[in-house]
């Protein structure tokens, strides 16, 4: 299993939209693809800003590679979601999941 990470960075009043574009959008299409296996979306308000931190779960980097294309570390981030964002990296970091344990729940606030 392969965790990509992205992070990006928005206005506290941009963000609830930011969460509501990448769980009506993002989630469903990410659902599309062969070897996704799940994803979270962490944040955290500094000063004016709030910072999000994206992972996404691949079961490979076949599977990466067939969501972000050959240049696997690009973001990929469509037009719509950038709007709502103040900044954000233009490259991912994929790390392979050496432990990790997830109860059976899923939560969405």
């Amino acid at each position: 299993m392969v965790a990509r990470l992205w992070s990006a960075r928005t206005t506290p009043a941009l963000a609830s939209l930011y969460l509501a574009h990448f769980s009506q959008h993002v989630q469903p299409m990410l659902r599309t693809f062969g070897g996704y296996a799940g994803s979270t979306v962490l944040t955290r308000e500094a000063s004016e800003t709030v910072e999000i931190l994206v992972t996404t779960l691949w079961r490979s980097m076949q599977a990466i590679e067939a969501f972000a294309g050959p240049d696997r570390e690009a973001a990929v981030i469509a037009p719509e979601a950038a709007a709502l964002l103040t900044s954000f990296d233009k490259r991912a970091v994929h790390y392979d999941l050496a432990l990790f344990e997830f109860l059976n729940t899923s939560h969405n606030t």
